[in-house]
């Protein structure tokens, strides 16, 4: 298995607070891996370091051998890397094809126009299921549409990488059963590496390959589902004693 991104002593700093303590991480290409840990664990500070919204203060990070320190947001996308965030921002008062369309037209390798650019975005929305409300304005969507258009946008760049953001946050238990067969067809029919960051553990833990566990900034675990299930140290740091 190709490694796709690696860090090795990934560090950041927030004045005296220390979010990401030194993690090391590898991902293969064709992964589905999860990110988990409790509230304030660093999850969200690393997937900012590895899309480059926050600069490291130590350690190196690469994609595809190629250093991501000190490249911005908008270079680091053009090298293959897409992220959904947890608070969607689509523009409101487009349609959701078009909301689709605009980063097919700014990626790396953008689309031939804008009829080609719509022409793609109609196989993105029916690869996630909101080919039916193409045409009606992003402002309508409900949460769990909201959810599938943050995925179709990322889609739309051409990712090799993938970073899902808390993509069950605010869906019941239907939704998330949903939105995670969703994830897993997008790694396995289109190719695309995901990093899953995640607090809803049942779903999680029936779709990833591997699990990655942060506790106050640092990497307590790494494995499959089942040896981070066991492990002693997540148990005590976020499962529970009840698990």
């Amino acid at each position: 298995m190709t490694a796709l991104l690696e860090a090795r002593g990934l560090t950041r700093h927030f004045g005296r607070l220390v979010a990401v303590d030194h993690v090391d991480l590898t991902i293969g290409s064709g992964e589905i891996v999860g990110l988990i840990g409790p509230n304030g664990a660093g999850k969200s500070t690393l997937v900012n370091l590895v899309t480059g919204l926050e600069t490291p203060t130590g350690g190196t990070i690469a994609f595809e051998g190629r250093s991501l320190v000190g490249l911005g947001a908008p270079a680091i996308a053009r090298l293959g890397l897409a992220r959904t965030f947890q608070i969607a921002q689509p523009f409101r008062n487009m349609t959701v094809r078009r909301n689709v369309a605009v980063p097919a037209l700014f990626r790396t390798a953008p689309a031939r126009g804008v009829r080609a650019a719509l022409r793609e975005a109609d196989e993105i929305l029916a690869a996630v299921g909101l080919e039916a409300k193409r045409d009606h304005e992003a402002r309508a969507l409900t949460t769990p549409d909201l959810r599938r258009l943050e995925l179709a946008k990322a889609l739309a760049t051409d990712p090799k990488l993938l970073l899902a953001d808390e993509s069950l946050s605010g869906l019941d238990e239907q939704e998330m059963d949903q939105a995670a067969d969703m994830l897993r067809r997008i790694c396995r029919d289109l190719g695309v590496t995901i990093i899953w960051v995640e607090h809803i553990m049942g779903v999680l833990m029936r779709v990833v390959d591997r699990v990655m566990v942060l506790d106050h900034g640092e990497k307590i675990a790494d494995g499959t589902p089942d040896e981070v299930k066991s492990n002693q140290n997540v148990i005590d740091a976020y499962l529970g004693v009840a698990h």
